[in-house]
């Protein structure tokens, strides 16, 4: 008959597990990380308070650039028209001496020429729409009138000249339109 297979008992205890670390070992390697966690944190902090520090200066230099800039952005302007006040008070001058008004008018004419390119130099340009199609976005209409000659709603007549400074309207220009002929 049969036998059962018998097996014999081992005596292999199991696995012993692994010893813990000594504590005299993990505490300098402890104490040597902490330390090291400790200085990146500072370094850390520190980088952060100069950032901070260098944000706010940051922004005091351009607060004070932005202030500079609104007071002395004219002076190129202003510049070129101290000029053009030296000849209206030359001009002044001259006709408090004068009794021929032709010589004053051209005087005063050319100061306006004079004028008008140094602003147009710098970026202002006339809107003057005499019999252009009216157009609201650069005129004013301040009447309507009829009229046989001009087409209806062109400008018959500019009353005040308007002005763009680089391509931005600054003033519509006032003008009469045509409401075409008398009915």
């Amino acid at each position: 008959m049969s036998d059962p297979i018998q097996t014999e008992p081992t005596d292999t205890p199991p696995p012993a597990p692994a010893p813990a670390p000594a504590p005299a070992e993990t505490a300098p390697k402890q104490d040597e990380q902490l330390a090291a966690a400790k200085q990146e944190a500072a370094a850390s902090y520190d980088r952060y308070t100069r950032a901070v520090a260098d944000l706010e200066n940051f922004r005091k230099r351009t607060l004070r650039e932005k202030e500079e800039l609104r007071l002395y952005a004219l002076s190129g302007l202003l510049e070129d028209v101290i000029p053009i006040l030296d000849n209206l008070g030359l001009g002044l001058a001259a006709a408090k001496q004068q009794t021929d008004v032709k010589s004053i008018v051209d005087g005063v004419s050319l100061t306006l020429e004079q004028f008008k390119s140094t602003l147009s130099r710098h970026g202002l340009k006339e809107v003057n729409p005499a019999g252009q199609r009216f157009d609201p976005n650069f005129h004013e209409c301040i009447s309507h009138q009829p009229s046989a000659d001009v087409a209806e709603e062109n400008v018959i007549q500019v009353v005040r000249l308007g002005y763009t400074l680089n391509s931005r309207l600054l003033r519509p220009a006032s003008v009469i339109v045509s409401s075409g002929p008398a009915k």
